[in-house]
């Protein structure tokens, strides 16, 4: 009896103590609050510390857990990961983690993810030096389209960088700072894509039409230099010939010699130079598109993953098996807003009602297999119920009920016509199991049919795979960029021609006026350009314009002596001779400097004989450019006496260099030597040679008659 009555005693204090505790323990916002979650949670992870939901297959497909799983390896602690829907982790994503860690009771680290990106992290029993700052950074510095796989990789590399407080630091710094921005994507979405074809399109189209006109325009301007420069035909009509009649005649006929008149314009731009230019810039145009599909490569808008047949029925599967075992089918991933007492009072009233009603309390997420559609979630569920039910679906995060008639004999026209009991948005947590409730008891009330009615068949979900594909590159914007490219193409060219008029204006107007460039000599007589030792181009363009000016002289000529005629008519024809040795109206490729200077020299006595006619007979002996000789000045030709010889006025009062070519067999690039040492008609003018004697010496040098 002493005994029995201690063990009673005994019983009755253990009975208090624990009332006690009970009654002190603290109900934070961390204690375990809904036992089924936590319950099911716990024992996924038992099974693989990688739990992925199948609620979310089209963000994060369950067959993506091993690769969670190697990331989790890298932190060298036990890491249990849980990817859930948003919702599923209610307002307190720590809590969850808490509670999963009661009823698992592991020491590791859980982690929270979610379709959103990362939701918490927690150490419980071992040391992970860095997880809370690896958090924050992790808040702050992921971008926005990141998915959670990528996010999970990102906080392990924060914690295994041995930086995360620093890292963390720096984020919070700038965000304190003012800066809002969100970090750049890391996927590109549909909207850059079509910015992508757009620029595109304006590369492959502008940039070789720019390219193509700039270079037509950059050849034809040295076409026309070159025609300038061997002659083309002037075309003025009336002009005649010369006195003899075999004279080249101004309107592009032909001399004596059978040669064009230098002096007119290229005509068109040759055809058989535009093709290989237009297949060339189509080249360029192929380049420019394969290195833009190198640049703006990705296929999809996410990180490649793409979910299995498999990973899409799974929840299917779940939710249908589930209800075929009870027709109260609550979300274990979810939190519970069903209570026991709940739970069965639905259970009593679902086995009371004469009409087949299901309740499945499964949220319908944007990315579930149903795309966030709960009218395809009942067909499918519906599929492989394969049995005439009225489905009713909730929500267990926001509340809201829809149902789904599939060939029971009851007027659905009854309960559509109670929408305010019926469009549940209230707290799910408040009014769920009551909403519930009234809703049996409508379809208990409600009228029965004839025959049983069936919803129309819901438009199918989007592909997954289809839906992250990206449009193609060369699709969509990619004609309005090529459009665009044609106008920029337009404008990049003539920006390009006004630049190059304006800085060859600048050019000449920065050139100093001087002997060698044209200006003034001694005495105030006016000079003509004439360097002492010409370049190969400076001779090519001074004989074209100089022919050109000449051209034109002639031309306008009404009325000339006869004398001044002739020696005018001989110096064009004998420069033509000089430089026009293949008679195509052009300068030719291989004219020699001392040919090219030989035609300077008559063209400008030919303009002298048309405006100064009794000073064109000699040109100044030293450097024959200077042009005409109006005085004789002492001299000593080569390997001869001293005698009198023809100067210009700068050269009778400062004698000048003597001009000095490059041998004709250089190319324009051997040595410079004095004119008269070199071979050809050019030479006697060192001499004292008259014109008249000039233009017979070329036309004796090239057998012309």
């Amino acid at each position: 009896m002493p005994r029995a009555g201690l063990v009673l005693v005994t019983g009755w204090l253990t009975v208090l103590f624990c009332a006690g505790a009970v009654q002190a323990a603290p109900a934070g916002p961390h204690a375990p609050d809904n036992p089924t979650q936590f319950a099911y949670l716990a024992e996924q992870l038992r099974k693989s510390p990688v739990h992925v939901s199948d609620q979310i297959p089209r963000e994060v497909p369950r067959s993506t857990a091993p690769a969670f799983a190697r990331e989790a390896r890298r932190l060298g602690v036990p890491t249990y990961v849980m990817v859930l829907p948003h919702a599923s982790y209610g307002t307190a994503a720590d809590g969850l983690l808490a509670g999963v860690h009661d009823r698992l009771g592991r020491k590791g680290l859980y982690v929270a993810l979610s379709d959103t990106g990362l939701e918490a992290a927690q150490t419980y029993g071992v040391d992970l030096p860095g997880t809370a700052d690896a958090v924050t950074e992790a808040v702050y510095a992921v971008p926005y389209d990141a998915t959670p796989r990528e996010v999970f990789r990102h906080f392990v590399d924060v914690v295994t960088s041995g930086e995360a407080h620093e890292r963390a630091e720096e984020v919070r710094a700038a965000y304190d700072d003012g800066g809002t921005d969100e970090p750049p994507g890391l996927h590109t979405d549909t909207t850059e894509r079509e910015n992508q074809s757009f620029v595109t399109g304006i590369a492959v189209l502008g940039i070789p039409l720019t390219v193509l006109l700039v270079t037509v325009h950059a050849l034809q301007r040295r076409r026309v230099r070159r025609a300038a420069a061997a002659g083309g035909p002037a075309r003025v009509p009336g002009a005649r010939g010369g006195p003899q009649g075999g004279g080249r005649t101004a309107g592009g006929g032909t001399t004596g010699s059978g040669r064009q008149q230098p002096g007119g314009g290229p005509g068109p731009f040759p055809r058989e130079r535009l093709l290989p230019l237009m297949l060339g810039a189509a080249v360029l145009g192929g380049l420019v598109a394969f290195t833009a599909s190198q640049i703006f490569d990705d296929t999809t808008s996410g990180d490649g993953t793409r979910p299995t047949a498999a990973d899409m029925r799974a929840r299917i599967d779940r939710v249908s098996a589930g209800l075929r075992r009870d027709p109260l089918y609550l979300d274990p991933e979810s939190r519970s807003t069903l209570d026991g007492t709940e739970r069965a009072h639905l259970r009593k009233r679902l086995r009371e009602l004469d009409v087949p009603v299901v309740i499945a309390a499964v949220p319908t997420p944007p990315d579930d297999e149903s795309g966030g559609s709960t009218e395809l979630l009942a067909k499918q569920v519906h599929d492989r119920l394969h049995r005439d039910v009225l489905m009713v679906l909730a929500d267990p995060a926001t509340g809201v009920i829809e149902l789904v008639n599939y060939s029971t004999r009851i007027d659905d026209s009854y309960l559509v016509d109670r929408p305010r009991d019926l469009a549940y948005t209230g707290p799910a947590e408040e009014q769920l199991g009551r909403h519930l409730d009234e809703l049996l008891t409508y379809v208990d009330k409600a009228p029965r049919a004839r025959t049983g009615g069936r919803p129309y068949d819901p438009p199918p979900a989007a592909d997954p795979v289809e839906e992250k594909a990206l449009p193609g590159l060369f699709t969509g914007d990619f004609e309005a960029g090529m459009v665009l490219g044609t106008f920029a193409a337009g404008l990049v060219f003539g920006l390009v021609a006004a630049a190059r008029a304006l800085a060859r204006r600048l050019v000449r107007r920065g050139r100093p006026a001087g002997r060698g460039a044209g200006g003034r000599g001694a005495g105030g007589a006016a000079v003509p350009a004439a360097p002492d030792r010409p370049t190969l181009s400076w001779l090519r363009r001074t004989a074209r314009q100089d022919l050109d000016a000449l051209t034109a002289a002639l031309e306008a000529a009404a009325s000339l002596p006869e004398e001044a005629r002739r020696r005018a008519w001989e110096c064009l024809d004998a420069a033509a001779l000089l430089v026009d040795g293949d008679s195509d109206g052009r300068i030719d490729a291989d004219a020699t400097p001392v040919g090219l200077t030989c035609a300077v020299v008559l063209a400008r006595a030919g303009r002298t004989a048309i405006e100064e006619p009794a000073a064109a007979r000699y040109v100044c002996h030293r450097n024959p450019l200077h042009g005409a000789a109006r005085r004789r000045a002492p001299g000593r030709p080569a390997g001869g006496p001293a005698r009198s010889l023809p100067v210009c006025e700068a050269c009778r009062v400062a004698p000048g260099p003597v001009l000095r070519l490059r041998s004709p067999g250089s190319g324009g690039r051997g040595a410079y030597a004095p004119y008269p040492t070199l071979t050809g008609p050019l030479a006697a003018l060192g001499d004292g040679t008259g014109i008249d004697q000039l233009t017979l010496d070329v036309r004796e040098y090239f057998g012309v008659h």
